[in-house]
């Protein structure tokens, strides 16, 4: 009974976090642009955000080893929610500049950098002794969870601004993350190691015992917890190349639409069927991910996504061609991040998890940044049809390439890791 009861708490901690941020990313231009009056600004939170997100290696490397209790998953949500306050309390305070964006978007993305791979880590160490796929399929409906808001916080978002103008949305959306953290409080979790940074000092006739969590003494960086598991490093090598040719769907179809004379058109068609496919994808990987084999669901994935990309400019004339090509590739993506989730949990427990986790969030979403950053000037280059052709084939070859590479000393690799549990070679 504690277990549902953890279980329900993390699920609808994912549920307000989401929902608030995908109606504050409707929100938050209109005030940076009402604030400063430069549209240069817009941007300015987004891309504070992802700094943390990629320095995270070096600097949260011990701190996501000690995030191991809803109580403590909760405290980050309270930085989190001093990050989000910086915006409005500036606005209430008469100024909202630059700094107050930069800030906020520095502030709230330390705090995403490692709640997010933590609650991922927490849900499948209280799942692990409730049944071989329980952490499979709990991480599966915690990620459709977060696929509903796409459609719900939309249309919501725009009814507040509507009704009350955006400043409302980013006090609603502080309240909504100190509800997570109530929620958090009551969450149990496991006990974790003492974190160190120097190893442990061993008798020399006596050889070190691997640490009871699988990982190295101390907090396990991630690139070893990668060079240990051949299949995670090859399936989170395909999330960042995935993560870097994002843009190409959502800048492309904004440019398409722009150049076709249906300016917001084309984007809103694809994110449309996207969305709906996505959540419909999401609703059956529960069922279906436990029984597909991890690392060919995952490259699978990606290919349909690619051809769905390289389909996209040849159905341009139809808003309804192409939203169903969207929703193919977004049927697709739960399956396959659900798959990692299984490979992470699977391969993977303790210290050596909350890396892996940390090492797909770090991958994909700073691959999705770098693409956003750089995919405006390879779209004025070749233009947007070839773009999304050329990213579409990027991710197929890559996907084939993950999958059918020879799995060069997996033997070694598996009797290592039958051993040492998981230690790094």
């Amino acid at each position: 009974m504690n277990n549902r009861r953890d279980i329900a708490a993390m699920l609808g901690t994912t549920f307000v976090t989401w929902m608030g941020q995908r109606t504050t990313a409707v929100a938050l231009p209109l005030v940076a642009l009402a604030g400063t009056g430069s549209a240069w600004s817009v941007g300015l939170v987004g891309g504070a955000v992802g700094v943390p997100m990629l320095t995270s290696p070096w600097w949260a490397r011990e701190l996501r080893q000690r995030l191991t209790t809803g109580r403590s998953l909760a405290g980050v949500l309270l930085v989190q929610i001093a990050g989000l306050l910086v915006v409005p309390v500036g606005a209430l305070l008469g100024r909202v500049g630059a700094l107050h964006l930069i800030a906020a978007g520095l502030v709230t993305g330390c705090a995403s950098a490692v709640s997010g791979p933590g609650q991922r880590a927490l849900l499948s160490d209280i799942c692990d002794g409730l049944g071989q796929t329980v952490a499979t399929k709990m991480l599966a409906w915690q990620d459709f969870t977060h696929r509903v808001t796409m459609i719900l916080a939309p249309p919501v978002a725009g009814w507040a601004v509507e009704a009350g103008g955006p400043m409302p949305l980013l006090w609603a959306e502080a309240a909504g993350v100190g509800v997570a953290a109530v929620l958090l409080l009551s969450v149990r979790g496991t006990s974790a190691p003492p974190v160190t940074t120097r190893p442990a000092i061993v008798p020399a006739a006596r050889p070190a015992a691997a640490p009871a969590d699988g990982g190295p003494v101390g907090a396990p960086a991630i690139r070893n917890v990668l060079a240990a598991h051949q299949d995670i490093r090859r399936a989170v090598t395909m999330s960042g190349v995935g993560g870097l040719a994002w843009f190409a769907f959502t800048l492309g179809l904004a440019v398409l639409g722009a150049r076709t004379g249906q300016p917001g058109v084309l984007i809103a068609a694809g994110m449309t069927g996207y969305g709906l496919g996505s959540l419909t994808g999401a609703l059956l990987a529960p069922v279906v991910v436990p029984r597909l084999p991890p690392l060919a669901a995952i490259a699978t994935g990606w290919v349909v996504l690619g051809l769905a990309f390289t389909a996209l400019p040849a159905v341009t004339s139809s808003l309804l061609s192409l939203g169903c090509v969207a929703s193919v590739g977004g049927f697709a993506m739960p399956l396959g991040i659900g798959a990692l989730n299984k490979l992470i949990t699977a391969r993977t427990s303790g210290a050596q998890r909350r890396a892996a986790f940390a090492a797909e969030s770090l991958v994909h979403d700073g691959a999705v940044s770098i693409g956003l950053l750089t995919g405006g000037a390879v779209i004025a280059l070749i233009g947007a049809g070839p773009t999304l052709i050329g990213a579409g084939g990027v991710q197929i070859v890559a996907a084939l390439i993950i999958i059918l590479w020879p799995n060069a000393g997996a033997a070694r690799a598996s009797q290592t890791l039958t051993t040492a549990r998981g230690a790094p070679t």
